[in-house]
């Protein structure tokens, strides 16, 4: 039973109860909330997200009842947190080099990381993660596939899966620019998973901070026990809802990332100072080279923004697949690089 993993705390919560929970129509005289009757957005959000849930439950075949919205997918985090594990007592596991956040929201809550680091090739070391399962019995597992920052889509998952005595919450954030097919239709199989997708990569939304969970209703229903009121804007509510549709564009800019993608790669691959491009399967390309960090200096100072990956990953480099213009950019920079230090 998933409950028997649950703080005691957070069963016993009595969460509280605002103004749009006890009314939840529309066309009302509204003096319940405390707003101010004036102002295009004086009005408190929806606390649910209804119509865009309703919306993504059409979009991804999943039921609105096993959608939730967060301020962002590091809100899902920290809920899986706050629900699952007890401070100074419970564990999580990881799998580094992988996504930073698991790790300080853990540390935010006083919660003890396990950690499995990949194989040399950024697969999962699947003995090892089962190994550490029996042993430690960490009560939630984060595995993020294609992983942040290396790019790759991970194998041998559902075996994961199916040992652990835990939550495991599979991060798909890059999951639209993979080939590998997401985990939601095995949401009714394992009860214990959970998956965090966001409308920040694929959808160009970072702005907007949509962040979404996928799991069992009863899960959905202790998010929504633990989160915040009104997590999600009015705003940021609207202007996803209308991002959303147009999915005839949205298929048109993911199709050309992918192209550009395929371009910078085979552009990296040729360029001499790249000693080796990482396959991915994410709108990112992790390069290692002599010096990432005078590389990524002299890039900055020509006003061109990569990320300096190396405390991960050894002289590493981590580039975003921008536009046509902004990549050759990009690579002609490189080039100009390598003159500089042949001379």
């Amino acid at each position: 039973m998933i409950s028997k993993l649950i703080r005691k705390n957070i069963l016993d919560l009595h969460p509280y109860s605002s103004a749009r929970d006890e009314f939840q129509g529309q066309k009302a005289l509204f003096l319940d909330a405390n707003e101010s009757p004036y102002g295009s957005y004086n009005r408190y959000p929806d606390p649910y997200q209804t119509t865009l849930r309703t919306k993504l439950a059409a979009i991804k075949k999943i039921p609105a009842h096993q959608i939730f919205i967060g301020n962002g997918s590091d809100e899902v985090i920290d809920l899986l947190l706050r629900i699952f594990c007890e401070p100074q007592k419970d564990r999580i596991l990881i799998c580094p080099p992988t996504y930073g956040m698991y790790e300080v929201a853990a540390n935010i809550h006083n919660i003890n990381t396990l950690k499995v680091p990949l194989r040399s090739d950024f697969q999962l070391d699947l003995q090892a993660v089962l190994k550490t399962i029996h042993t430690h019995d960490p009560k939630v597992i984060f595995l993020c596939s294609p992983n942040n920052p290396t790019g790759n889509a991970l194998k041998e998952i559902e075996p994961i899966v199916k040992a652990a005595k835990g939550i495991v919450c599979l991060d798909e954030a890059y999951i639209d620019f993979s080939e590998q097919a997401s985990f939601l239709s095995k949401l009714d199989t394992y009860p214990n998973l959970v998956i965090s997708q966001t409308l920040s990569k694929a959808r160009g939304l970072a702005g907007l901070r949509i962040g979404l969970a996928f799991a069992s209703p009863y899960l959905i229903s202790i998010f929504n026990r633990v989160k915040p009121p009104y997590n999600v804007s009015s705003l940021n509510q609207k202007e996803a809802l209308k991002a959303l549709q147009h999915p005839a564009r949205f298929k048109r800019n993911l199709n050309q990332i992918k192209k550009n993608r395929t371009e910078l790669l085979s552009t990296l691959q040729g360029l001499p100072l790249v000693e080796k491009v990482y396959p991915t399967d994410a709108n990112f390309i992790l390069i290692k080279v002599k010096n990432a960090l005078a590389l990524y200096t002299y890039l900055v100072n020509k006003r061109v923004i990569v990320r300096n990956r190396s405390q991960l990953v050894k002289n590493t480099l981590r580039i975003s697949v921008g536009r046509a213009a902004e990549n050759q950019k990009l690579i002609q920079e490189l080039k100009n690089y390598e003159k500089t230090t042949v001379n």
